[in-house]
């Protein structure tokens, strides 16, 4: 698990060499755009994104998140929603303007704010999923698999 507050990150590990097969090619071809203002969080999500095999670019603030959404078309975004210079709200809104729900890119937005009405908000934007910190590493690559394993246009 991870924490935004100041205690130590935690990577849960995978020991199941089957899990770790199956994790080496579930992602292959697909690109991933992981958001946090976090260092902590960042690296430990990453860590657990490469042995997926997918194309993995970060950004630590939202402005840096739109303009690499923008340039690379990402199939998946792993979202922050506090984030310094625009809010992942607003990363959100961005990129997923005049685009249907359901269609890339995907969005997971991850939050330590426990509000109802943000995930509300987040889920009329076109998020995917919303989960409240911490999250479950395994978890979050899960549900990865389960989004860009189904057809989107």
């Amino acid at each position: 698990m991870f924490y935004r507050t100041s205690q130590p990150c935690r990577l849960t590990t995978f020991t199941d060499s089957h899990t770790l097969d199956h994790m080496a090619t579930t992602l292959e071809g697909k690109r991933v755009l992981l958001v946090d203002d976090d260092s902590d969080i960042l690296a430990s999500i990453q860590a657990a994104f490469e042995p997926t095999g997918a194309a993995i670019d970060t950004a630590n603030n939202g402005n840096k998140a739109v303009e690499l959404a923008e340039k690379n078309a990402p199939d998946l975004v792993i979202l922050d929603m506090m984030l310094p210079g625009r809010s992942g709200f607003l990363v959100l809104e961005k990129i997923k303007a005049k685009k249907p729900r359901n269609t890339k890119p995907f969005v997971i937005m991850i939050t330590g704010n426990q509000g109802a009405r943000h995930k509300m908000y987040a889920e009329s934007l076109g998020v995917s999923e919303y989960f409240n910190k911490p999250v479950k590493l395994d978890k979050l690559i899960a549900t990865a698999e389960k989004l860009l394993s189904t057809p989107a246009t």
